[in-house]
């Protein structure tokens, strides 16, 4: 796939706009690693960067201050341990602008209810019988779609299953268009196809909600523990394996040279060599890969002050972006006097 900065106008030096926004519902794992963080952190290079923390969206399922207070900053420590320069990217928390909120009303006003009716997670919960869904979790995908307009971004990084919410920001970015006047533009999505899905330990794709998740910061007596949980076949030791069917040799892909890959795929083929050997790999592989940032994640969370400055310093930035665009919808929709 193309980088998603390339662009035929030679003549223009403007950097495109990147924009994305991540849930704090729990410990980030290897599927948002390859999905969205490594792809933020090299980004931030270059494009206009913004990334927040999606703490309001947080509240459809987390139900206690304390914890969403320590996911946030799990969250904003993992960030900046992987690499999220404040210098390059407005890094902030979603909650911290009131335009999001309020936008989201004005947006709603807009917004059918078909297209909500059709949304994969609220369609999700229906289809699983839950009871008692919240109207947060219907109207989600409108608070997202606040999230990406606000900023006017060029391109949203997402995974494969969050391509529909790009998709239904734009819908409602037109239709707002067409009934008031040009003010939202309509971002692209960028999905790497080499990780679109990253699979599991258990081979679907990796989810907290699925319980499958391998942690990159997880204690390393625990991140043992979930490698060696990846599920695999039955055939024995002795016998030849296909590298290509095995979710060890997958994950292991993600982070090897096509030599290192090559060597631990003939190991497959020829036989005399287990599961188990392979998941020690991974794991040394894993923990090898995110030593530095092990240790810099470390060294942040004894400055907690400072993690907590920069997503303020954050807000203050987006703050004038968002209100720019905010002052633009009340122009447009006569809510300014």
């Amino acid at each position: 796939m193309a980088s998603p900065v390339s662009s035929s106008d030679s003549k223009s030096p403007k950097k495109k706009r990147v924009l994305s926004g991540v849930k704090p519902t729990g410990k980030a794992h290897l599927g948002n690693y390859l999905g969205a963080m490594k792809n933020h952190v090299t980004m931030q290079d270059e494009c206009d960067s913004f990334i927040f923390i999606a703490d309001l969206h947080s509240l459809t399922t987390v139900r206690d201050s304390k914890l969403l207070q320590e996911l946030v900053i799990d969250l904003a420590l993992d960030y900046l341990a992987l690499g999220i320069n404040p210098d390059k990217t407005v890094f902030f928390r979603q909650s911290d602008i009131p335009a999001h909120a309020e936008l989201t009303w004005i947006l709603n006003c807009v917004t059918p209810m078909n297209i909500l009716e059709q949304a994969h997670a609220y369609k999700d919960a229906i289809a699983k019988g839950v009871k008692d869904i919240n109207t947060g979790v219907f109207d989600y995908p409108v608070l997202m779609a606040v999230d990406i307009l606000i900023y006017k971004p060029d391109i949203v990084p997402v995974g494969k299953d969050q391509k529909q919410h790009v998709e239904i920001a734009r819908d409602i970015a037109g239709k707002f268009n067409r009934i008031f006047g040009e003010v939202f533009k309509l971002p692209q999505p960028y999905i790497p196809e080499e990780v679109a899905v990253v699979i599991g330990t258990d081979g679907q794709k990796m989810s907290k909600s699925y319980g499958n998740t391998i942690e990159i910061f997880a204690p390393e007596k625990e991140l043992k523990k979930q490698v060696m949980g990846i599920v695999t076949d039955s055939i024995p030791v002795d016998e030849p394996k296909d590298p290509d069917k095995d979710n060890v040799y997958k994950l292991y892909s993600y982070f090897t040279s096509a030599e290192q890959k090559k060597v631990l795929a003939d190991k497959y083929r020829a036989g005399g060599f287990g599961y188990g050997d392979a998941k020690k790999l991974l794991l040394e592989t894993i923990l090898d890969h995110f030593k530095p940032f092990r240790e810099e994640r470390e060294k942040l969370k004894q400055n907690l002050d400072y993690v907590k400055d920069i997503l303020k310093n954050g807000a203050e930035k987006a703050g004038i972006v968002a209100s720019a665009t905010k002052a633009e919808v009340w122009e447009k929709t006569g809510l300014k006097l």
